[in-house]
């Protein structure tokens, strides 16, 4: 499975930084790859506006999926904030223009 997900991934970017990113990729648990493919999936089936292209403004477009994400659990994960920087390096790193989640599926 963790194959498939770098694989999966690192096909969204195009060029001379896909290797790059594989390489980013390969060194993430399975956990925080489903976490990556679950914000780029989200933001594919739910919206057509592009992400900004400022960090600040990324990170505060993946807190805001985050909030939905978690919302109504009690106690959230203790390695969100992780996957959350996670998220916001790999979609700078790589240059994904990807579309903002409105909402997320809960798991």
């Amino acid at each position: 499975m963790h194959a498939a997900l770098v694989a999966a991934l690192s096909s969204c970017v195009d060029g001379p930084l896909q290797s790059k990113i594989q390489g980013f990729l390969t060194g993430l648990s399975c956990d925080e790859l489903e976490f990556l493919a679950e914000f780029l999936g989200a933001s594919i089936l739910e919206s057509s506006v592009p992400l900004p292209g400022s960090r600040a403004q990324l990170a505060e477009r993946i807190a805001q999926f985050q909030r939905v994400r978690l919302c109504g659990c009690t106690r959230p994960p203790a390695d969100q904030d992780h996957k959350m920087i996670l998220l916001l390096e790999f979609l700078c790193q790589s240059g994904l223009q990807a579309p903002v989640p409105l909402r997320a599926r809960r798991v």
